[in-house]
């Protein structure tokens, strides 16, 4: 029993000390967001969608949530971003083709027809995240739109 109390008590010293150190935070500016509204033109309800769904994991800015000073949940956390980042990254859309623009359309009607986006461990705690059919369909026929006007800009050949 005596040895258990010892291990006890280092799992929580380490637990403690762990507090004091996490990961860098996704801070940028909202302002990186707007090249991508200006171009892709999201009509308003589809901008609040995409504000209180998508923009958490999928741009420069996060809205961290209490419970992110947590150790290690704040680590946890940060792998989700830098993840959903690396797929769809909406805070450096100028720098993208329009052919990789339209494949990142593409893959964003799937995962949300699919209902694979927003993430279920997301919407457990953004209970505001949770699609409903009409907000699903009102984000594809916009997203259909854009790839429409993508599908008609000049290739270089």
């Amino acid at each position: 029993m005596r040895l258990i109390k010892k291990i006890l008590l280092v799992l929580l010293l380490l637990f403690v000390i762990a507090q004091f150190f996490g990961p860098e935070k996704n801070k940028g500016d909202l302002s990186s967001i707007e090249p991508f509204l200006t171009e892709t033109n999201p009509p308003e309800d589809v901008k609040l969608i995409l504000k209180e769904t998508c923009y958490d994991c999928h741009s420069d800015y996060t809205r961290y949530p209490w419970y992110n000073n947590i150790t290690p949940v704040n680590y946890w956390l940060a792998a989700h971003v830098k993840d959903g980042k690396k797929h769809f990254n909406v805070s450096n859309w100028e720098g993208n083709s329009v052919k990789r623009k339209d494949h990142k359309f593409e893959e964003l009607i799937e995962m949300v027809e699919e209902k694979e986006m927003p993430l279920k461990s997301y919407t457990w705690t953004h209970s505001e995240a949770k699609l409903t059919d009409a907000q699903i369909e009102s984000v594809i026929n916009w997203a259909k739109q854009v790839r429409l006007k993508y599908s008609l800009v000049p290739k270089p050949e």
